[in-house]
């Protein structure tokens, strides 16, 4: 009888965890046994992307005043990280002609394009829609290569105050014809797209930006920002985040996603609502209740990786470390309808 009670308790157990994993709650978050418990330089992180190059790893973030105008970090297995040297020494003289008192380099993005790599990064200040977005390419991300080196290709975009649109945020995307965008945009007119030319990774001649997402008519705030775009399953994608970063572990940012069948729209959320009017399903949510260690989770990028899992980056206020903006990794599943969740996190976070 012991023995029985105890395979009783047992099944009882399965069934409940069986219910949980099956269970996706408003934060649309999948249980999942790949939680990451991420160690080493992880803090501060503020809009992080993701990229591998051989057997390594390559964050890079918003720069720290007066320290590293923009964060790079190592990893051989996406939990323990070590940092790297800034990619640019400062921010360029260009730069800060066209955003005087500038003081960072925020949201950088990076890709492989061609032989190179791409780093777009915008120049702005806090609440401000005088901004700029910069490009610099290397043969290669190793800083031990010979051939390491970034070079300077100078602005790509920029916005004044009165602009439809607010140049920070970059975020480059290929189109299944190979085609070159750049998704970019925030308060000030929302989330823009604009065709480049492969050649520069600047706007193609005679392109113009269109807007692609944005809160409701009337939501004064426009609180939108920090778009990515992913193609997967016949679908364009776009992450976005809305409301506010930050603040600490009273942030309230959060991401939403949407789709398209073209990389220009309309993208639609799961209700379909379209993005252009305020819509998105929500994809990662803090607890309202405040219960969760890792409040604000947002800036999402996704790297696919070459066992063909897909893994989203983003940064979260850790409630445990007063509130520091703090690297988060986790599996990017989905869903039967082909709808993205994200898998299990860590809060073990160190």
């Amino acid at each position: 009888m012991r023995h029985l009670g105890r395979s009783r308790s047992l099944l009882w157990l399965r069934l409940v965890l069986l219910a949980a994993t099956m269970t996706i709650g408003a934060k649309a978050v999948l249980s999942s046994p790949q939680g990451f418990a991420l160690s080493g330089d992880i803090v501060p992180a503020h809009d992080p992307v993701l990229i591998r190059e051989g057997d390594r790893y390559y964050a890079f973030s918003t720069g720290q005043r007066d320290r590293r105008p923009l964060v790079a970090r190592m990893s051989r297995d996406l939990h323990h990280w070590t940092p790297l040297p800034s990619p640019l020494a400062d921010i360029p003289e260009w730069a800060l002609r066209l955003v005087p008192g500038a003081r960072e380099m925020w949201a950088p993005d990076i890709s492989r394009v061609g032989d190179r790599y791409r780093l777009y990064y915008s120049v702005s200040g806090f609440g401000k829609q005088r901004s700029v977005i910069g490009l610099a390419t290397a043969a290669t991300l190793d800083p031990d290569s010979p051939d390491h080196g970034w070079r300077d290709e100078g602005p790509v975009i920029a916005s004044r105050e009165g602009d439809a649109f607010n140049a920070i945020d970059p975020a480059f995307v290929r189109d299944r014809h190979g085609g070159e965008w750049l998704a970019f945009g925030s308060f000030w007119g929302g989330i823009h797209l604009i065709r480049l030319d492969p050649r520069t990774g600047k706007p193609a001649s005679g392109a113009r930006p269109v807007m692609i997402a944005r809160r409701a008519a009337s939501d004064r705030a426009d609180a939108i920002e920090a778009p990515f775009i992913v193609d997967h399953g016949g679908w364009y994608w776009l992450i976005v985040s809305f409301d506010y970063c930050c603040r600490g572990t009273a942030s309230s940012y959060h991401l939403r996603v949407g789709r398209s069948r073209s990389i220009q729209g309309p993208y639609r959320d799961r209700e379909d609502h379209a993005m252009r009017g305020g819509g998105g399903t929500v994809l990662l949510q803090a607890d309202a209740a405040g219960q969760d260690r890792f409040r604000g989770p947002g800036h999402a990028g996704v790297m696919h990786d070459r066992d063909g899992r897909d893994y989203l980056i983003h940064h979260a206020y850790d409630a445990r470390a007063g509130g520091a903006p703090t690297l988060r990794i986790a599996p990017l599943q989905w869903d039967a309808a082909g709808w993205p969740v994200v898998g299990a996190e860590d809060d073990t976070a160190s």
